[in-house]
């Protein structure tokens, strides 16, 4: 239990620091496919996790026990790396060692386009205000999202775990390293649509409508699962195709849109850990939905996954409208040509807090 303490006090800053450092250095039409690439290894982890648990289980006399040797096997590159990304990755394009000064001098007008920096230190970090911290936390782009997260974390956290158990009730096959085995084909196709929807969002900055899309299909396929009888094996192996294609995809996409639609750095920090603080809640009910005692069907898990997945879509869509109603409010007020005054003490749009003329929230 302490191990498992420790793993979870480092992990926790991870997956929101990463998409956080990541808006240091891509614009916003950049940044949804870098964060895809990131968060698809999720999915191409579990591919390989399922294909080498099948390999090890299937070992005759393995030199230790199976468990072990997955902790090895999947614990020990992360250490390495770990060690040598602490002096290899830079914080920011100001301190990566790699650039020449006219490369630094281009990424940052790069990014200065579409968040400048006011009110910089001179080591080029803005200070971080009070104001923006409290602000954030009762704006619309920070609650829905986080929202979102946690729905969506119900059914990412348990799919994975139970995903064997769930595919050994089908007859697919007769034991359970089989059945690890054949978890890799979905979370391999989750792993290519989470690059190709998040590069499709940059493009056409669609990320609200690409979210609900990919929702109804992951709802569906619980709908399929929660429902088709037991003997259509084949029909219910593609429904978790259809789960697992829409959970993945959906989260490499909300978390992109978080960043996208916060003003400034410190805006940005603190959406994307409250986020994560609201949104890791979901593996405590996610990870109690599969109880033996419901096989084979587990019928309930898959109806609340279905749930969730549609709340989720729902979500997606109310904030989307929420946005365009905004930029809506920000073309009138710029037809009108009225000067947007910074540094007063009232509510204002990120767009007016910053000062930037035609900034659109994106949908």
């Amino acid at each position: 239990m302490v191990c498992r303490w420790f793993l979870a006090m480092a992990e926790a800053g991870f997956a929101p620091g990463v998409p956080y450092l990541l808006s240091f250095f891509y614009r916003r039409r950049e940044l949804g496919l870098r964060c895809g690439i990131f968060l698809s290894a999720a999915p191409l982890a579990t591919t390989f996790a399922g294909a080498l648990a099948y390999a090890i289980t299937s070992t005759p006399s393995p030199p230790l026990p199976p468990w072990r040797l997955l902790f090895l096997i999947e614990g020990l590159p992360t250490l390495i790396l770990a060690i040598i990304l602490y002096f290899h990755l830079p914080s920011s394009p100001t301190t990566a060692p790699v650039l020449t000064p006219t490369e630094l001098s281009v990424a940052k007008a790069r990014l200065s386009l579409h968040t400048p920096q006011q009110g910089q230190t001179p080591t080029g970090w803005r200070s971080i205000s009070p104001r923006e911290i409290l602000s954030t936390f009762e704006s619309l782009q920070t609650l829905l999202p986080s929202l979102m997260y946690f729905s969506l974390n119900v059914s990412f956290s348990s799919l994975p775990v139970f995903l064997p158990s769930i595919l050994s009730s089908m007859s697919l096959s007769p034991n359970t390293s089989t059945a690890q085995g054949l978890t890799a084909p979905p979370y391999l196709l989750s792993f290519l649509i989470c690059i190709l929807s998040t590069y499709l969002a940059d493009k056409t900055q669609q990320r609200g409508l690409t979210i609900i899309c990919l929702s109804l299909v992951g709802g569906a396929g619980y709908v399929l699962l929660a429902t088709l009888p037991e003997h259509l094996v084949s029909v219910r192996y593609f429904s978790v195709f259809l789960a697992a294609g829409g959970v993945f995809p959906s989260i490499a996409n909300v978390l992109p849109w978080t960043l996208n639609n916060q003003g400034s750095d410190t805006k940005r920090g603190v959406g994307i850990a409250v986020l994560n603080m609201v949104g890791q809640c979901g593996p405590l009910l996610g990870t109690r939905l599969f109880p033996e005692g419901d096989r084979p069907g587990y019928t309930k898990g898959m109806v609340v996954c279905a749930v969730f997945m549609f709340v989720n879509a729902g979500l997606a869509a109310g904030l989307r409208w929420h946005f365009a109603r905004k930029n809506k409010r920000l073309e009138e007020r710029e037809r009108a040509q009225v000067v947007l005054r910074v540094g007063d003490g009232g509510r204002r749009e990120d767009g007016e807090r910053e000062g930037m003329v035609g900034f659109r929230y994106v949908l």
